[in-house]
C-alpha cells in the first residue's frame, strides 16, 4: 500500500466530512425557513417576498450536495477496493501499478465530472466564469457574530473543492496586515455583481426590498433598503437609504449604480 493512495483517500474522507457539514448547513436553513412560514404563511403573498423561491434553491443545493456525496463515496469504495487484496486471505497482496493507478484517475473524473447533474456543472461552469471578475464576497466564517461583505477579485475557481481563490485589492486600515489580502471561500460566500454593460440582466428591486449594496466610496458591502429603483427613475442607479446610516436623527438616500447592488443573503447578520 502505497502513501500516496492513502493520502487521496484521506483526502476525499475530508471532502466527505465538508460536504456533509456543507449540508446539516443547509438544512439548518431549510428547517428555519420552514418555521417561519408555518407561523406566518401569509407571508408569501407580500410583494417581494422570496421565501418560495429562497426555499427552493435551499432544496436545490441539498440534492447536489446529496449526489456529491453519493459519488465522493462511490469514490472511496473503488479507492478502497484498488487497495484490498484479490486473493484469500494471507495472499500477497500484489503490486499497484501505474495502470491501476490510471484507473482510479478515469474513476475519479467519472465521479467528479460525469455523476454530477446537468444544474451541477452549470453553476460550476458559471463559477469559473467568474475568474477576473470582481464579485461581492463574505470573508467572515459561518459562525461570526455578524457578516463582513466586500467586493474581491476572483482569482481563480477549483471545480473539485468548489472553492473560490480572491483578492482583496482594497483593505481597509483596520486591517492587521497592509496591502492586498487573498482568501479561500466555498460557493455559498459569493455572489457575482450583475454585468456592468447589460442593466437588463440585473434583477428589479422594488421599493421597501431590503438589499446588500456597496456604500458609496468604499468597496464593503452593507444592508439597505430600496427606495427607488433605476428602471422608474430611467437610469443606472438606485436610491437606498443604508442600515445604521442615520444623519441627524434620519437616514441619508444614497445613490448606488445597479451593478453594484445584490440581493440581501438570508439570515444576513450586520
Amino acid at each position: 500500500m502505497s502513501s500516496p493512495d492513502i493520502v487521496s483517500i484521506l483526502e476525499n474522507s475530508k471532502e466527505f466530512d465538508r460536504v456533509r457539514k456543507e449540508q446539516e448547513d443547509i438544512l439548518s436553513e431549510i428547517n428555519k425557513l420552514h418555521k417561519k412560514l408555518q407561523a406566518t404563511p401569509e407571508v408569501v403573498e407580500k410583494p417581494g417576498d422570496n421565501s418560495l423561491a429562497r426555499l427552493k434553491f435551499l432544496y436545490t443545493q441539498a440534492k447536489d450536495l446529496s449526489e456529491s456525496e453519493a459519488s465522493i463515496s462511490n469514490l472511496l469504495i473503488n479507492q478502497i477496493d484498488a487497495l484490498l487484496p484479490t486473493g484469500p486471505q494471507g495472499q500477497t497482496r500484489r503490486r499497484i501499478g501505474k495502470g491501476n493507478e490510471q484507473k482510479r484517475k478515469r474513476v475519479k473524473t467519472e465521479s467528479d465530472i460525469s455523476r454530477l447533474t446537468p444544474n451541477m456543472r452549470s453553476q460550476l461552469e458559471a463559477c469559473a466564469s467568474l475568474k477576473g471578475e470582481q464579485v461581492a464576497a463574505r470573508v467572515t466564517p459561518r459562525n461570526a457574530d455578524k457578516d463582513e461583505w466586500f467586493v474581491v477579485k476572483v482569482i481563480h475557481f477549483d471545480k473539485e473543492s468548489k472553492e473560490f481563490e480572491v483578492l482583496d485589492e482594497e483593505p481597509g486600515d483596520d486591517e492587521e496586515s497592509s496591502g492586498q489580502r487573498q482568501y479561500k471561500l466555498p460557493m455559498a460566500n459569493i455572489i457575482p455583481f450583475p454585468k456592468s454593460n447589460d442593466p437588463s440582466s440585473a434583477p428589479d428591486f422594488p421599493p421597501g426590498k431590503h438589499v446588500l449594496a456597496v456604500y458609496p466610496g468604499t468597496t464593503a458591502l452593507y444592508k439597505a433598503t430600496v427606495v427607488q429603483g433605476p428602471r422608474r427613475r430611467k437610469t443606472e442607479d438606485y436610491v437606498l437609504e443604508f442600515d445604521d446610516d442615520e444623519e441627524d436623527g434620519s437616514l441619508p438616500q444614497r445613490t448606488v449604480p445597479f451593478r453594484k447592488v445584490v440581493p440581501l443573503p438570508e439570515g444576513h447578520r450586520q
